[in-house]
């Protein structure tokens, strides 16, 4: 290896959630490899949680920008942060620069254009070019991304579903999409049962007491209304049985006056954002999952290395995680009764929901690995890195990950 290789990674949050994880995860794993990173990103909302105090605690190098703000609309301080990100690159002269969400994969890849960078990556971690905004939204989204993919050397996705979703959307061809499913440090969830009762005892409730939850921030796309819909068809049938929200967000209170219009207010708790998730799963019965859209949601993930049973809606992502009746149960997107029933199954069939649970752990443990993630970004790296003649990295030899990683050769 000819010296470090020095990546500038860029999200427009930090928030709770898949991304903000993502990057976190890979942080500065990949120095010992050679390969140096620093972490930029805008401020975020106070309601949504923030992750900047665990990537300090994890010595990653974090630069926070106010100007990056992640709504759409086009406004002023965009012209402020595409020229202080200008700056910052110039500053570090990264061989590579890897952008994550929209804003930030919009000034971000403008950005180091602008500035020279050698490579430029940019990772969907699922996407907003369908069932975020109207038809005329959309439309415009779709032909910036195209825009943009013409500028970035290599296109991540999370998932296959999504990579047929760019394909679909024609924002880029197959050929220039890898996949590099999501990774993560899953063994604290894999030894979640050391907790179980705890999170139960907290609440109030006996060990035989039903416990059935949803875990994400509570926005328009995660339709937690849907999930409080079934949550009233499992409440009239199932009697012990109470639903837990973990998250917070601007839709709290609109959710909370939703649930006691059902009337089920008092069977629904609020928990806001919390730390200590594998507690959690230690002691629900089921982990329900009522999103719109997504890409590969972190929440299916950790619910499934916990060994708790999952049902979800089949949207994005998520049937690249779930087989319908193998290891976990698939429901159609904005079907309440649907929902309520797989709930109501796998409360009622609690044998056969373990078996099937077992299954998803053995899947997720083997798939969703931090250290094939690490791998499969080294190889990503090294392959563009070869294929420009900017500095030769020795690929890691990854069993089955040519064909995830493809950007190396093709891109």
């Amino acid at each position: 290896m000819c010296g470090q290789i020095r990546v500038m990674r860029i999200l427009g949050r930090l928030n709770i959630g898949g991304p903000a994880l993502h990057v976190i995860t890979i942080g500065n794993e990949l120095e010992e490899r050679g390969i140096t990173a620093a972490l930029v990103c805008g401020p975020g909302r106070l309601d949504e949680g923030s992750m900047i105090p665990e990537a300090i605690s994890r010595n990653i190098r974090v630069r926070v920008l106010p100007e990056i703000m992640t709504e759409m609309r086009p406004r002023m301080r965009d012209v402020f942060a595409l020229w202080k990100l200008c700056r910052i690159i110039r500053e570090e002269q990264p061989h590579i620069v890897e952008t994550h969400t929209s804003k930030a994969g919009f000034l971000g890849r403008l950005a180091a254009r602008i500035a020279g960078v050698p490579i430029i990556i940019h990772t969907y971690h699922g996407h907003v070019l369908d069932g975020y905004y109207g038809r005329i939204v959309n439309w415009g989204l779709r032909n910036v991304e195209r825009s943009l993919a013409g500028i970035t050397d290599c296109v991540v996705a999370v998932s296959e579903q999504v990579k047929q979703d760019l394909v679909r959307y024609q924002v880029a061809p197959a050929e220039k999409i890898t996949v590099i499913r999501v990774g993560v440090d899953l063994g604290e969830y894999a030894r979640c049962e050391i907790h179980r009762g705890e999170f139960r005892a907290e609440l109030g409730f006996n060990e035989t007491h039903r416990l059935v939850g949803i875990m994400g921030r509570l926005f328009p796309i995660k339709n937690h209304r849907l999930f409080l819909q079934a949550a009233a068809i499992v409440a009239a049938e199932i009697s012990d049985v109470s639903f837990v929200i973990v998250g917070d967000g601007a839709l709290r209170r609109e959710l909370e006056n939703y649930a006691l219009k059902l009337g089920i207010g008092r069977r629904v708790i609020f928990t806001g954002w919390r730390k200590d998730q594998p507690r959690i799963y230690a002691d629900l019965d089921v982990l329900a999952l009522s999103s719109i859209n997504e890409g590969t949601p972190l929440s299916v993930i950790e619910g499934m290395a916990s060994g708790c049973p999952v049902v979800a809606t089949r949207v994005g992502g998520v049937p690249d995680l779930i087989r319908h009746e193998e290891n976990g149960w698939l429901v159609d997107a904005s079907d309440s009764e649907a929902l309520a029933r797989g709930i109501i199954g796998v409360l009622q069939q609690p044998e056969r929901a373990k078996r099937v649970a077992a299954r998803a752990r053995s899947d997720v443990l083997r798939i969703h690995a931090k250290k094939r993630l690490l791998d499969d970004i080294e190889s990503l790296y090294g392959g563009l890195l070869n294929r420009r003649k900017i500095c030769r990295i020795a690929l890691p030899q990854v069993p089955n990950s040519r064909e995830e990683t493809n950007c190396g050769s093709s891109c």
